[in-house]
């Protein structure tokens, strides 16, 4: 058994979260920072509220192999001065993405089943 193995077991009994005094959600965090693929378009849901919509690459690997990495990006911002600018960005802006990230399964046209990750940008 793991050193973090036996910390996780040593730590379940009470599940308390001394750290945090919000509720726990069963929920996954994901930090991007990589380049826009084109500018954010802006969207209305069928709930008549208004969403920016864009997707960031980002790239690792050494140069002679790199490898990029796609990110579809959904958040919900207010009308104001900040959604203006993030709607304003060019393609290839250099940004950096915090947001919960969300796995969704579908079947697709030709009736296979597929995996789509999505990430709902918190913007505080």
């Amino acid at each position: 058994m793991s050193f973090l193995a036996r910390r996780a077991t040593a730590a379940a009994p009470g599940l308390a979260r001394a750290f945090s005094a919000s509720a726990r959600r069963d929920i996954a965090k994901i930090t991007i920072v990589g380049n826009l693929a084109a500018s954010p378009e802006i969207k209305a849901t069928s709930t008549g509220r208004d969403v920016v919509e864009y997707s960031v690459a980002s790239n690792y690997g050494p140069k002679e192999n790199r490898q990029t990495s796609w990110f579809r990006v959904s958040a919900f911002v207010d009308e104001g001065p900040r959604r203006e600018f993030l709607a304003n960005l060019p393609k290839g802006s250099t940004v950096y993405v915090e947001g919960d990230a969300v796995m969704n399964t579908y079947t697709d046209a030709e009736g296979k089943s597929r995996n789509s990750l999505r990430i709902y940008q918190s913007m505080i």
